[in-house]
């Protein structure tokens, strides 16, 4: 172990990483927490999108996880990231609701992922409001000052097992604070976004990107299986976002897909679901995967 979110780890080594989880959520009770610290995915998703904005229930399940940990790769919890119940639309949406942030970040998630991420401006808000303003790389270059309060660090800290000075350092957005534990993500997942979508993934602060194959379907006006079945406009647009990500070092989310996990690893999809632990164990043994599950 050598980081405390062990999916940044994993993409460090060049490795494909999996998440179980679904958009209306776990049941979220210290219990579960503790019968979840032993999963073999690598992070844990929360959909809080569609799902219940539950932070009582979160702060309880994180407390589980730590109870139940450490993982069997010797981490103190599995990666938890959440997706937000706002949608990135416009900068105002964002700055309007700072407070899912600041909440969800508050119980000592590992990252937030913004549904229906449309423009760069909401991006650049996003990243902004999940950072505390003592650090300031990127700001000058691409992000102003961040706007997370102080009083947000004690609670979180506890949960990464460090004190509140070192969780500020590391609560920090990865790849672009090399010493970041904090993954933000976008889905690009509508025809607005995707006009915009190599604008909104230069944005600093970005660890990771999907294409949202089903909603993406509904913007084009296709049936949701039609859509997943790769209609030649869906293609067009997974390819689009898939260059742009690789482009901007983000790395690409996309569904495994059986049989084909060593062609999307080798299209540098790095994160998936683990519907299928067979084929996660497919696509980590040509990995070369060595960090125990």
């Amino acid at each position: 172990m050598t980081r405390i979110n062990r999916v940044i780890e994993l993409l460090l080594q060049d490795q494909p990483t999996f998440y179980f989880g679904s958009h209306s959520g776990l049941e979220l009770t210290f219990e579960n927490g503790i019968a979840q610290s032993a999963t073999e995915a690598d992070y844990i998703n929360l959909g809080m999108e569609h799902g219940p904005f539950d932070m009582a229930g979160l702060d309880q399940f994180m407390r589980g996880l730590v109870e139940g940990g450490p993982t069997r790769s010797g981490h103190r919890t599995p990666t938890v990231i959440v997706e937000a119940p706002v949608i990135g639309e416009s900068e105002e949406a964002i700055r309007y609701n700072t407070w899912q942030f600041r909440q969800i970040l508050g119980r000592g998630v590992h990252g937030i992922l913004l549904c229906h991420a449309e423009n760069a401006a909401a991006v650049k808000a996003f990243v902004e409001v999940c950072r505390f303003p003592r650090n300031q790389i990127g700001v000058g270059a691409g992000l102003d000052i961040g706007t997370r309060g102080v009083g947000a660090q004690a609670a979180p800290a506890e949960i990464w097992g460090v004190d509140s000075n070192e969780y500020i350092d590391k609560a920090e957005p990865w790849p672009l604070n090399p010493i970041g534990e904090l993954m933000l993500g976008l889905k690009i997942e509508n025809l607005a976004a995707l006009e915009n979508a190599e604008e909104s993934l230069a944005v600093p602060g970005i660890a990771f990107a999907e294409w949202g194959p089903g909603d993406m379907a509904m913007s084009m006006g296709l049936d949701r299986w039609e859509g997943e079945g790769w209609h030649p406009r869906m293609f067009e647009a997974r390819e689009r976002i898939r260059a742009a990500c690789i482009k901007n070092n983000v790395a690409f989310l996309e569904g495994l897909k059986t049989g084909q996990e060593v062609q999307q690893f080798d299209e540098r999809v790095r994160i998936s679901n683990f519907s299928d632990g067979a084929s996660a164990a497919v696509a980590r043994k040509h990995a070369g995967r060595k960090m125990p599950v």
